[in-house]
């Protein structure tokens, strides 16, 4: 066997085991689910169907035409987009505030990684029971600093009428509270990234622009800001991609009611409540469809900008 051969062979038996990681818990999931989207596929039924049943597009039009199709789509760019960037600007904040060096400094930031690595189930736990009308902490502090004449049920209300330089304006109150609870949980993952891009500037840089006479805000403008758009622009499409597909946290929170109905959560519903798994399966292409179609054109608009400012 030649020196190539060898090579080969073993760059092969060193690419096989990730190889067939990937293929079972990648591939074959994905392909038995679009599979499952062009069949008549019942939960009850779906142990004894073969691969290969008889096709058709009845579950699509099911998905397309089922009531509140579309508002959730639009809730689901809105809860995704609000989400995306709150977290990425508290990130940005939180990583600003703690990159110069001062006394309890390290505590700080590892307390900053506290609400993503504390388990999803207790933190929505906490914030359903600070959030509640009956005996939540929120609600007390608004009555006694705020004056709130009645308490407010945050993640059951889908409208909440706010009184706003003489007009009255209806704000989706349940959905919003979803996003805060969005931002707060994942703004470390954007702490992180920012902060060691800011770690990594020179600072030099900043030095000479304070001897130039450049204000704080010019700084941030001029010097940081373009250090670290390559990785916002990175931290954005991540985010974008996590929030778009989930599913726990609405779920925890609200349920998906009181104008929270995302579409991670409608295919829960089409699984658990009407037991139909083609339907189900059929929802999950059209949300990733979704998702490609939104990146394509992130990558379109703003790909090549960002890959010159890298």
């Amino acid at each position: 066997m030649t020196a190539s051969r060898r090579a080969n062979r073993a760059g092969l038996a060193f690419v096989s085991p990730t190889f067939i990681v990937v293929l079972v818990v990648v591939v074959l999931p994905i392909a038995w689910t679009v599979l499952l989207a062009f069949q008549k596929a019942k939960l009850v039924d779906i142990q004894g169907m073969g691969l290969f049943g008889n096709w058709s597009l009845d579950n699509f039009a099911q998905v397309f035409d089922s009531a509140g199709f579309w508002s959730s789509l639009t809730t689901t760019l809105l809860y995704t987009a609000g989400a995306t960037l709150g977290s990425v600007a508290l990130g940005l904040i939180a990583a600003l505030a703690l990159r110069k060096p001062f006394r309890g400094r390290g505590l700080l930031r590892a307390a900053m990684l506290l609400p993503y690595v504390a388990p999803v189930v207790a933190v929505a736990f906490v914030w359903e029971v600070a959030l509640s009308p009956q005996y939540g902490v929120v609600n007390d502090w608004g009555r006694r600093l705020f004056g709130w004449d009645d308490p407010i049920a945050f993640l059951s209300t889908r409208e909440y009428e706010v009184h706003l330089l003489g007009m009255h304006v209806d704000i989706p109150l349940a959905l919003l509270t979803v996003i805060a609870f969005e931002c707060w949980r994942y703004f470390p993952f954007a702490f992180l990234f920012i902060l060691a891009r800011l770690q990594a500037v020179p600072n030099g840089l900043e030095e000479a622009a304070l001897v130039d006479g450049a204000t704080v805000s010019q700084r941030f403008r001029h010097i940081l800001l373009p250090q670290l758009m390559p990785v916002i622009a990175l931290l954005c499409v991540l985010r974008f991609i996590m929030t778009f597909n989930k599913f726990d946290d609405v779920y925890l929170l609200t349920g998906g009611g009181a104008g929270t109905n995302v579409a991670a959560v409608r295919v829960y519903d089409f699984l658990t409540a009407r037991y139909d798994v083609g339907a189900a399966a059929a929802q999950a292409l059209v949300l990733a469809a979704a998702l490609m179609i939104l990146l394509g054109f992130y990558f379109k608009l703003f790909g090549n900008k960002v890959q010159e400012e890298s």
